[in-house]
Formats: structure tokens, sequence, C-alpha cells
């Protein structure tokens, strides 16, 4: 049946593609979390009237944020092109594309964190603070429990997109089903090997979409 409905699509390759895409999103899915979500608290706690407030700190890493984000995404992994060599030791590959991965998802999702922690009651936080409660009390039993269903909700999206990135990696030779969908379906006139990569990665994003609802669900306390 696989055969008749794909007749180019080597199921090997095909199944090497899809683990290639989950494992650069997987991968860089958990470096952005752990790196957006430490920016994003130090933009939260230096940004105007926080515990931290201060301009200088906040307006730079404001500024450095704003601008990885910008970036389009093709254009960012030719930029850091020198970086990954560094880094990776080379620039083709599924790890090579993990420092544009990160680099350009980091940012997005630090941005969608501190909008998590500005959702929280400042009558909360001034509660805590009263009570003798440090930055570090405020931080991980105050912010992040009480933003759980937004970071839940913005680490989902994050990963989606980051998906997507990989789709865009593959193309400059990154590896996965985008690097298949491209190399043995549009250069090669193969339409079904296009069509089952893009079905996978429909596959992928709507499960990826499942269970961040079914875990913002659970973190949703209202």
């Amino acid at each position: 049946m696989i055969e008749l409905l794909f007749p180019n699509l080597r199921l090997e390759q095909f199944w090497k593609a899809t683990i290639d895409t989950l494992y650069m999103a997987g991968l860089a899915g958990t470096a952005t979390f752990v790196l957006g979500l430490l920016i994003g608290t130090v933009l939260f706690l230096t940004s105007p009237g926080q515990l931290l407030a201060n301009r200088l700190v906040y307006g730079a890493l404001s500024l450095a944020t704003n601008i990885f984000r910008s970036i389009p995404f093709i254009i960012l992994i030719v930029l850091l092109i020198p970086v990954t060599r560094f880094l990776v030791g080379r620039m083709l590959g599924v790890n090579a594309a993990l420092p544009a991965l990160v680099v350009g998802a980091a940012p997005f999702y630090a941005r969608l964190v501190e909008i998590a922690f500005r959702e929280v009651s400042k009558g909360v936080i001034e509660a805590t603070r009263s009570m003798g409660g440090g930055i570090g009390t405020i931080i991980f039993k105050v912010l992040i429990p009480e933003a759980g269903p937004g970071l839940a909700s913005g680490l989902t999206v994050t990963l989606i997109s980051l998906v997507g990135y990989t789709a865009m990696a593959g193309v400059i030779g990154a590896g996965g089903l985008g690097h298949l969908a491209y190399l043995e379906g549009f250069q090669r006139n193969n339409g079904d090997v296009t069509l089952a990569a893009t079905g996978m990665v429909l596959v992928i994003v709507f499960a990826i979409q499942f269970v961040g609802d079914l875990a913002t669900r659970k973190l949703d306390k209202r």
C-alpha cells in the first residue's frame, strides 16, 4: 500500500529523517527552555518597577533579545557558521544545526517567559517579600508555579516553531525531514517524498500541540 501511494519513498531514509528532526527539535527545545527561562527571568526582574530594576541591564538584554529574535532563521544560520564551526567542528549535519536553533528560539521563548511572569499578581509577590522571601523563593515558589500555564503554552509555541526551523535548516544540509523534502522530493521531482515528509512534520506539530495543551490544562489551577 505504501509502495503504491509513495513509490519513490525509501522507508529507512524516511524514518532516519524523522528521528533526525525529533533529535534536533528535542535537544534544541531543552536548551531553549533552560536558556529562555533564565533570560526571561532576568528580563522580568530587572524591568522597571520590579525587584532588581536596572535600566542598563534590562535595556542591553532587551535589545539583544529583540535583535536575535528578529533575524530571519535562514540568515541566522549563515551568520552563525563561524560559531557553529568553533563549537561543533563542522557546518553540516544535525549537530551543526543546534547552535542556530537555540540562538534563534531562546530569545523568542524568553519574551514569552517575561510576559507570563508579568501576569503574576504583584500582591502575591509583595506578600512573599513581606514574609521574608528572597529572590530565590520568589522565582521558584511564586513566579514559576503561578506562571506555569503561560510557560507551558509558550514552550508549546516555541517547540512548534523549532520544528519549522529544523525544516529550514535541512535545506542547507542539517538533515531531517526538511532535507529529505528538499533534496529527495523537490530537487528530484519526487512529489510523493515531499508529501510524506510534510505529513510527518504535521504529525509532529499536532503531537506537540496536544501534549502542550494537556500540560497547560494540568498546570492551570483556576
